[in-house]
C-alpha cells in the first residue's frame, strides 16, 4: 500500500462554510464535513433548526459512529409546510432557543466545527433575524469552522463567508411523487 501524505496548512484558520441552493443535499454536505472531521479525531456539534419532529437516520448513525460528533435537533419541521401544525411563534421560540445553544456550545471552546442546519431557512422564515446570525459569525473563535446550511442564503451571510456552495436542482424524484426514501432522502 502506498504511504499516505497527510497536507498540513501554512496557516490555520477557522473558515465560514455556506451551503445554500434548492437542490438536495445541503445537510448531507455538511454531515459529510462532520465524517470527514471524525478522521482528524475532530470535535463537532451539530444543531439542526427546523428538523426535529420526524425521524432522520443521521440521529442513529452519529450515534453509532465513534466520533466526537453530537447532534441537537432543536426544531419543530419545516414551519408553514407538508401539514406542519405548529404556528410560527412556536417555530420562533425552537429556533431562538437553538441561537442560544449555538452560542453556548461556540463560546464553550469545545468544538473545533460548529454546523448550524437549516440555519438559512430559519432566516428566511423570521425564525431567527440577520443580526443574530451575523454576530455568531463575528463571534465565532478564529479557529473553528461554522457551517452554515440551508435554501435562500442571505447576501450578507454569503458575504462573510470564506467558502459558499450553491447546490442546483436539476432533478428529484419529489417531483415524480415518488416518497422520500431512508438513507437518501431522512
Amino acid at each position: 500500500m502506498p504511504e499516505i501524505t497527510r497536507l498540513v496548512p501554512k496557516e490555520k484558520k477557522g473558515l465560514i462554510v455556506v451551503i445554500t441552493g434548492n437542490g438536495k443535499g445541503k445537510t448531507t454536505s455538511a454531515l459529510g464535513i462532520a465524517v470527514r472531521a471524525c478522521g482528524h479525531d475532530m470535535r463537532v456539534s451539530i444543531i439542526q433548526f427546523m428538523k426535529g419532529d420526524l425521524y432522520a437516520g443521521e440521529w442513529d448513525g452519529i450515534k453509532k459512529m465513534d466520533c466526537k460528533v453530537e447532534l441537537i435537533p432543536t426544531g419543530k419541521g419545516f414551519c408553514g409546510i407538508q401539514g406542519n401544525p405548529y404556528p410560527h411563534e412556536e417555530h420562533r421560540k425552537n429556533a431562538q432557543d437553538a441561537i442560544q445553544l449555538a452560542c453556548q456550545k461556540m463560546e464553550s471552546g469545545r468544538f473545533d466545527i460548529l454546523i448550524l442546519d437549516e440555519i438559512n431557512n430559519a432566516l428566511k422564515l423570521r425564525l431567527v433575524d440577520l443580526e443574530q446570525v451575523l454576530e455568531i459569525i463575528q463571534r465565532k473563535p478564529p479557529l473553528m469552522h461554522l457551517v452554515l446550511t440551508g435554501r435562500d442564503a442571505h447576501p450578507e451571510i454569503i458575504e462573510s463567508a470564506d467558502t459558499v456552495s450553491e447546490i442546483n436542482e436539476i432533478k428529484h424524484a419529489y417531483r415524480k411523487e415518488i416518497e422520500p426514501q431512508p438513507g437518501i432522502d431522512y
